[in-house]
């Protein structure tokens, strides 16, 4: 395995304007790695099927916090790899392993939005949380979604199902239709800019349309609710109650009652794109729980 850079580790040190970069995670898997800034490193996990373009609003406040921040695209998604399998959690956590070893990073705080979030647990729950010394769950689909005998509240298998013959059907028009409620769009409620909208939607038809289908049944059909204990550092879950995508009854609710050490804020009448709607709000808890 090895970093392939734009600019070397040697000039990172010189020039603290930062660096991009691709690190073979696995055999003939490169993921496409921003690192910018200096001091503790927080390292940002981004949602589906998005890619790191979408922490843009919260990359430079963390820099400008005196924040070490490494934003990836997650194999399958941005300019990372796409590898036909490797989307289940146990492979991405491993890759998360991959850019923390390979980086030497320490005392880093991990940042999961939504199926992020199961990166996080499962690091935790399968590398004994190597290197980090605070985690925060955004709008996280952890601890369970799918609906089951023993998790009677979750979503019904044949919403996934149905999302994932759209997607088949027609991605692109699903990406448009999801990416609304994503942003808590309505004929009477119009959050975020058409241009914008657009723009999000573009970073999502980036993606391996095999990982799209791939990730989707990972984050619906994993059970992390065994694992939630391991995560044993300071966490802050962050979720808003009118989130359509990800419920916050069936998720963060839950995960603030499993996860021993946490600070649960809810951001109220706030939809899932917490890191566009809520950003000035979600950057300033981001960094006083960082600087805590």
């Amino acid at each position: 395995m090895e970093i392939s850079q734009r600019n070397s580790s040697e000039s990172r040190k010189k020039n603290n304007t930062g660096l991009d970069m691709y690190i073979e995670t696995a055999p003939n898997v490169k993921l496409y790695v921003k690192d910018y800034g200096e001091g503790k490193p927080v390292i940002l996990i981004h949602g589906w099927p998005l890619s790191n373009e979408m922490w843009e609003y919260q990359i430079d406040t963390l820099v400008q916090n005196n924040f070490r921040v490494i934003a990836y695209d997650r194999r399958g998604f941005g300019k990372s790899s796409q590898p036909w399998d490797g989307y289940d959690y146990d492979t991405l956590a491993d890759d998360l392993k991959a850019i923390i070893d390979q980086l030497d990073l320490k005392e880093a705080t991990l940042v999961g939005f939504s199926m992020g979030g199961g990166e996080v647990v499962r690091y935790f729950s399968r590398h004994g949380g190597k290197g980090v010394s605070k985690a925060v769950l955004i709008a996280s689909i952890t601890p369970f979604q799918l609906q089951t005998d023993s998790n009677p509240n979750g979503i019904p298998q044949e919403k996934y199902d149905g999302m994932a013959a759209q997607i088949k059907e027609d991605r692109i028009s699903f990406l448009d239709n999801f990416g609304k409620t994503f942003f808590g769009v309505s004929f009477i409620s119009k959050p975020i800019s058409t241009p914008l909208l657009d723009y999000y939607r573009m970073l999502c038809s980036f993606a391996s349309p095999r990982a799209t289908l791939e990730c989707a049944k990972s984050f619906s059909a994993t059970d992390f609710r065994h694992e939630m204990t391991s995560v044993n550092v300071p966490t802050l879950i962050i979720h808003g109650d009118e989130d359509k995508t990800v419920p916050i009854e069936i998720t963060s609710e839950i995960a603030t009652k499993l996860i021993p050490d946490n600070k649960f804020i809810i951001y109220e009448g706030a939809p899932h794109g917490l890191f566009y709607i809520e950003k000035d709000k979600l950057n300033k808890d981001l960094i006083e729980f960082l600087n805590s």
